[in-house]
């Protein structure tokens, strides 16, 4: 296990990944939908004053990253205007799930519930990128996504209470991140070797 104080260098990584992702913003590279990274940023916010309510300590450092680096990818994209802002089912759905969170936690006082809704609203926003992945996979920042599941691996490896609001949103972060990075690589693999990217 490592000294608790690691989740600072953990949510260091995860703001470089989202000024790496900014960057490639400014560059022309990626053109982030608005609407997901809006989510994607409330939901980890959400779940980090929800982790705060109860009393899970420095693990919520890297759930606020997790928040903060969205906003950072949201106000580059706005100010070089390079985004599009699609709001389609998933992403209505998503902001339902983050609703919800607020309810349960605010309304009903559950904290470590809204800590798991939080988590799925973010899970849902992510769709659209995972099929963005699948579609056009040099269009996303792989390094971004390597970046922030190195970040929850540390999150992870710092924990002293394994309670679902200690460690649903870093497992979660693990999870998609090794996914994404997974299907990116792949997918950009299975192009460079089709006979028309040859030809």
């Amino acid at each position: 296990m490592l000294d608790p104080h690691w989740v600072f260098a953990a949510a260091l990584l995860g703001v470089v990944g989202s000024i790496r992702y900014a960057i490639a913003i400014v560059r022309g590279a990626v053109r982030p939908n608005l609407v997901t990274w809006s989510l994607w940023a409330a939901a980890p916010l959400i779940a980090f004053f929800a982790q705060l309510d109860s009393g899970v300590g420095l693990p919520a450092v890297m759930t606020l990253a997790a928040g903060a680096g969205p906003l950072i990818v949201i106000i580059t994209s706005m100010i070089t205007r390079r985004h599009y802002a699609h709001l389609n089912i998933i992403d209505l759905v998503c902001a339902g799930v983050a609703v919800a969170a607020l309810t349960v936690w605010l309304g009903l006082g559950a904290a470590p519930l809204a800590v798991l809704f939080a988590v799925a609203a973010d899970a849902i926003a992510a769709i659209p990128t995972l099929v963005k992945a699948w579609r056009h996979p040099d269009s996303e920042n792989i390094f971004f996504f390597v970046l922030v599941g190195v970040a929850a691996t540390i999150t992870l490896l710092t924990l002293t209470a394994w309670t679902p609001q200690s460690f649903a949103f870093a497992v979660y972060q693990l999870s998609i991140c090794l996914i994404l990075t997974t299907l990116i690589a792949t997918r950009r693999h299975a192009h460079q070797r089709s006979p028309s990217r040859r030809a």
